[in-house]
C-alpha cells in the first residue's frame, strides 16, 4: 500500500479564512485518506462531502475540512493510498495555490504499484451548458472547458494527456480581480495573494502565467482531485473524461456516480 516513507510538516496561510495553517502528514497502514483536527476526524470521501461552494469541504458532525482537493489531486498523482493529514486550523494550506509542493512534499520513488480501472458504460451529468461525461477508453485523457467573461479563457479547451503533467501541477487557482472585494467581506478568499491566486482582470492578469491559459489548466486539477473522493484513484483509470463549464459540485454528483461504477481491471 502506498503511503509516505516518513512525517513531514508544511505551513502557509489558508486561502479561505487566511489563517496560518499546519500540515503534518504522517505514513499511514491503513487504506485512505484522513484529516484530523483536535481529535477529531473525517476521511476523504465523496459520501463526506458537505459543501462545493468555492472548494471543496468533507466533514461529519464532529469536524469539517476546507479546500481538499489541491491535496487530493497530489495525492492522486504520487499514488498516495494511505495518510493521515494533522490539521493546526479548518482548512488545507494553500501554498503555491495549484498542487506542486504538495507533490514535492509527497513524492515517494518507492509508490511505483499502480492499479487500473475501468467502466463498462458512460457515465455523465448533463444539465445546459454544463456537461460531465465519462466514456470508457484505453487510457486516461482529460479534456477541460471553460467559458469565462475573459478574452483568453472566452469558449476555451485545454487538456491533460500524460504528457503535460507539469502544467497541471503547477496551475495556481483563479478568480476574478473585480470579484475579490465582495468574497472578503462574505468571509472567503481572505489569504489570496499574487503568488497563490491568478487573479483574471478585464483584458489580463494580475501575475505572469506558469503556462498559457492555466486558470483553465487549474480546473483539470480540481476534478482530479475531486473525483479521488470516490476512493478510486482517477490516475489510473482507464477514460476520457470531457468536462463543459462545470465545478466542484458538478464534479462532486459524477463522483457519486462513478463511485459505483468503477471496476478493478483483472
Amino acid at each position: 500500500m502506498n503511503t509516505i516513507s516518513e512525517k513531514k510538516e508544511i505551513s502557509s496561510v489558508s486561502l479561505m479564512t487566511g489563517a496560518e495553517c499546519t500540515a503534518r502528514l504522517e505514513p499511514s497502514q491503513n487504506r485512505g485518506i484522513r484529516f484530523h483536527f483536535n481529535e477529531k476526524c473525517v476521511e476523504a470521501s465523496v459520501d463526506n462531502i458537505v459543501s462545493t461552494e468555492h472548494c471543496t469541504v468533507v466533514g461529519n458532525k464532529d469536524v469539517q475540512i476546507m479546500l481538499i482537493e489541491h491535496f487530493m489531486a497530489a495525492c492522486a498523482i504520487c499514488q498516495i493510498e494511505a495518510i493521515d493529514v494533522y490539521l493546526s486550523h479548518l482548512e488545507m494550506p494553500i501554498l503555491d495555490g495549484g498542487a506542486k509542493k504538495w507533490v514535492e512534499l509527497l513524492r515517494n520513488p518507492a509508490n511505483t504499484a499502480k492499479e487500473a480501472y475501468t467502466i463498462d458504460e458512460p457515465v455523465y451529468y448533463l444539465n445546459g451548458k454544463t456537461h460531465l461525461v465519462i466514456l470508457p477508453s484505453e487510457q486516461l485523457r482529460i479534456t477541460y472547458g471553460v467559458n469565462f467573461n475573459h478574452p483568453e479563457l472566452n469558449h476555451r479547451w485545454v487538456s491533460y494527456d500524460g504528457s503535460n503533467i507539469d502544467e497541471i501541477i503547477e496551475a495556481r487557482t483563479f478568480g476574478y480581480l473585480k470579484e475579490l472585494e465582495m468574497l472578503q467581506a462574505a468571509g472567503y478568499a481572505r489569504g489570496v495573494s499574487i503568488e497563490n491566486t491568478v487573479g483574471m482582470t478585464e483584458d489580463g492578469y494580475t501575475t505572469s502565467l506558469l503556462s498559457e491559459y492555466e486558470p483553465a489548466k487549474h480546473k483539470i486539477l480540481d476534478i482530479i482531485g475531486d473525483l479521488y473522493l470516490t476512493g478510486y484513484n482517477p490516475m489510473d483509470l482507464k477514460a476520457e473524461i470531457i468536462v463543459k463549464e462545470a465545478g466542484h459540485a458538478v464534479h462532486a454528483k459524477v463522483a457519486k456516480i462513478l463511485k459505483d461504477k468503477i471496476k478493478k481491471e483483472l
